[in-house]
Formats: C-alpha cells, structure tokens, sequence
C-alpha cells in the first residue's frame, strides 16, 4: 500500500462512526473511536486533508492541453469608407512538450507536503486516541481501587459490630473501640475521596467521547498480566521503520529533495506547442477559415531570461504568414542564484535532523524497553507481596480466634492487606503504561504489539 492509502486507511479506521448503544459494553477500540468521533479539531483537520488532496488529483490536468474558445463581433462605422461588420470564433490549444521535469517535480513537491500533513494528521490523532486511553485507565483503575477499599470497609464494618458487642459486655476498653471507631471513620474519608476520583474521572471520559452517561465499561485490570516485550534489535528495528516522528522526518527529506531538484533544473528551457484555428466573415454562415500553428521556447535564469518563438499559418485561399520573435531580459532576479544552494543546504539540515532522531529513537526504545522490565519486576513483587499479605491476614485471624492479638489489630491487619492490594492494581496500571509508551514508539495501536510479536514467531 502507498503512503497515501496508509494514511487514508489509517484515518478512515480511526473516524468510523460507532453505534450511540453499546449492548455487551464499551472497550478501548470503542472509546478510541468515540474520542476520535467526537474531536471538532480531527474532523476540521482531516475535512482540509481531504480537500488538499482532491486538488492534488485534479492537478494532473497541467498535463494535458489547454483549450480556450473565444468570440468576437467587431463593427465598425466609417464616415469615408465602406462600414465593417466582422465577426470571429477561433479555438486554441497550448501543449507544454517539455520542462526539464519541473512539472513533474512541482507535483512530487506537493505530494510530499501532502504525506506530511496526514502524518501530523495522524499524529494528531494518535494523541486524541493516547488522551481518551490514559481517561479509560484512570476510570478503570479509580473503580479497581474504589472497590478494594469497599471490601475493606465491609470487614472493617463487621469487625466493628463484634466490638461494640464487646464493649457492652465490658470485654475491651472504651479506647480501644474509639481507635476502631477513628480507624473506621478514616477509611470512610478515604472510601469518599476515591469516589469523588471515580466521579471526576467519568466525567472526563464522556467529555472526551461527546456523551454524557458512560456506558458499561468492559476493560479490567489484570494484575496477572505478563507484558510481551520483543528484543531490543528488534525494537531499533521498528522503531526505525515505524516511529512516526522519524515517518516525518523522511517525508520532510523527500520534500527538501524535490525543492532541491526543482531549484537545480529552474535554468532549463519550456518547449511549448501552441496551435489556433478560426473562422470569421461578415455574414452567417462565416465563410473564412485560418489556422496556425507555433513553437515556443522560454528561458528563465537568475541573470538571463528570455524566449524564441516561431509560428506559421494559413488564410485561405491566397494569403499565409510565419513570425519569429524573440526576447532577452539581463539579469531579472540574480537573487534567485542562491536558491539552488539554499535547498541543498536544507536537504543537508533534514538529513542531519534524522540521523540526530534516529539515535534518539534507538535510545528511547531501550529505555522503553527498560522502563517495562523494571515496572514488571515491581508488578511480580507486588503480587507475591499480596500473597504474604493474605497470609499474614488469615494468621491475624487465627490469632484472634487464639486471643493472641486483639480485634483491632486485626482491622489494622486488613486496611493492610487493602494497602498492599492496592499496590498491586497501581503496579499493574504502571505496567500497561509503559507497555503503551513502547507501543507509540513503535507506531502500535492498544496491544497489536504483543499481536505482532505472537505472529512473527
């Protein structure tokens, strides 16, 4: 596929209009799209893409003939001579033969400009889809949280009932269950701030997606999750063919290069092929018919421009005319000699631009690369910490149920436990994050990393 059917396809995938109800809920392709949807800015963006690139295919009509029609009624009135009532048609036709290939290089210049544009098109648009999945995740991550912290409270709750059982059979002290009841009141405080998070969090989601309920969301957590992470030769070598930042880099180059060609080849000549035929006479239907045909040849430089042109016709039956013309203008614009220099210098800039990014790109890789493996090091200690935490908790309750401790310090073992589950969904979140930051890298959509890895094996 060209560049310009990736950028199309690319674009067209990414504006699909997604039906307003969503029966087995919303997942993170759906939201994309919502968010993509529903941004005035991307619609604005790529409506003027389209338009650009509609005239760039309407313009393959500089190289075909120029036809004109023309018509003319002329009457003249004389005081001495007889009166003159004429009239005209003539149909012209201007071929340009042969340029140097500047017209052919003024189209790759545009075309290239084209290809930059639906490369920051997309980028645009890959920033909307990263803003409304970063919303996603803080949604899905507040109600992981929210609802560890609900369970929390719920045998909070029940340990608090025991102990006012307790307390009226004068079992433990009046300070002990002003702790509990301080404890409580604190996880309540809490319970209440992560929903307002949760709140807050929502509401900023169906902003993003131009709604105003959210529907069911059906992405989770995973705390179990494993990333796939390729090697780092291999991830240099995608970041290099697929990192979207270097993607326009090169089409700079490519534009910088036509500039350079264009400027280079401004001192060769136009051959230009130019006919006309007419018909004139006083009365319908007009009686004379002439024709001529011409060849002209223009020239333009910093210091000389100037043309050569040559015509012949016929005016039947009796008369026939040929012109040559010609034309020299010195020095019309000697600034225009270091345009050549000036684009060469350019394209040298552009080249050094992208040796300069590709480094930062092998560089960014790795340390995306690094960044995953330490945050997924941290996930699996989480885990095999909230599997000593659940132990240590049902030791807590043995305990208890032994007298060893006290029933507060066996809510002070669950708000612990909650800590430590907690940890583990922020590891998680961390995990899928750097994962993503990997995968903008790489110029990926939401897991087709792991995809592409699976298949290439």
């Amino acid at each position: 596929m060209t560049r310009k059917g990736r950028v199309r396809a690319g674009l067209l995938f990414f504006m699909v209009l997604v039906p307003g109800v969503f029966l087995g809920g919303l997942d993170f392709y759906q939201a994309v799209q919502m968010g993509l949807q529903s941004s005035s800015a991307l619609q604005y963006e790529y409506a003027s893409w389209a338009l650009r690139e509609g005239a760039w295919q309407i313009g393959i009509r500089s190289f075909f003939p120029r036809l004109s029609i023309s018509a003319s009624q002329e009457d003249r009135l004389s005081m001495i001579g007889p009166d003159s009532f004429q009239k005209n048609y003539s149909i012209s036709i201007d071929q340009l033969l042969w340029d140097g290939g500047r017209l052919s290089l003024s189209r790759r210049l545009e075309r290239a400009e084209l290809d930059l544009a639906g490369s920051s098109l997309q980028q645009l648009a890959g920033e909307i889809a990263e803003t409304v999945l970063a919303a996603y995740r803080e949604v899905i991550q507040g109600r992981s949280l929210l609802e560890i912290h609900e369970n929390s409270m719920y045998s909070l709750e029940e340990q608090m009932s025991i102990l006012h059982r307790e307390a009226e059979l004068g079992l433990i002290r009046p300070s002990d269950l002003l702790e509990a009841e301080i404890t409580l009141a604190m996880t309540e405080l809490e319970i209440l701030s992560l929903a307002m998070n949760v709140d807050e969090a929502e509401w900023g989601l169906a902003r993003l997606l131009g709604i105003k309920d959210l529907p069911p969301l059906t992405e989770k957590i995973d705390t179990q999750r494993s990333p796939t992470l390729p090697a780092l030769s291999i991830a240099q070598a995608l970041a290099e063919s697929r990192n979207p930042e270097l993607a326009m880099i090169r089409y700079a180059i490519l534009r910088r290069q036509a500039e350079s060609r264009a400027a280079s080849l401004s001192w060769i000549p136009t051959l230009r092929l130019t006919g006309t035929a007419g018909l004139s006479g006083r009365t319908y239907p007009l009686s004379r018919y002439s024709w001529s045909v011409g060849l002209s040849i223009d020239f333009s430089s910093p210091w000389v421009a100037g043309g050569t042109g040559f015509s012949y016709g016929r005016d039947p039956p009796y008369d026939s005319n040929a012109r040559l013309q010609q034309s020299l203008s010195p020095a019309p614009n000697p600034a225009e000699a270091f345009n050549a220099r000036t684009a060469a210098l350019a394209l040298r800039a552009e080249y050094t631009r992208y040796e300069r990014a590709l480094e930062e790109a092998f560089l960014a890789a790795e340390r995306a690369l690094r960044i995953c493996e330490l945050r997924e090091r941290r996930r699996v200690l989480a885990f095999s910490s909230l599997r000593l935490e659940e132990d240590k908790y049902q030791l807590a309750e043995l305990k208890l149920s032994l007298g060893e401790i006290t029933r507060l310090e066996l809510m002070e073992a669950r708000l612990n436990l909650a800590k430590v589950e907690a940890a583990l969904v922020d590891a998680a979140v961390a995990v899928l994050q750097a994962e993503r930051d990997l995968e903008r890298l790489l110029d990926f959509g939401p897991g087709e990393l792991s995809s592409f890895l699976k298949d290439s094996i």
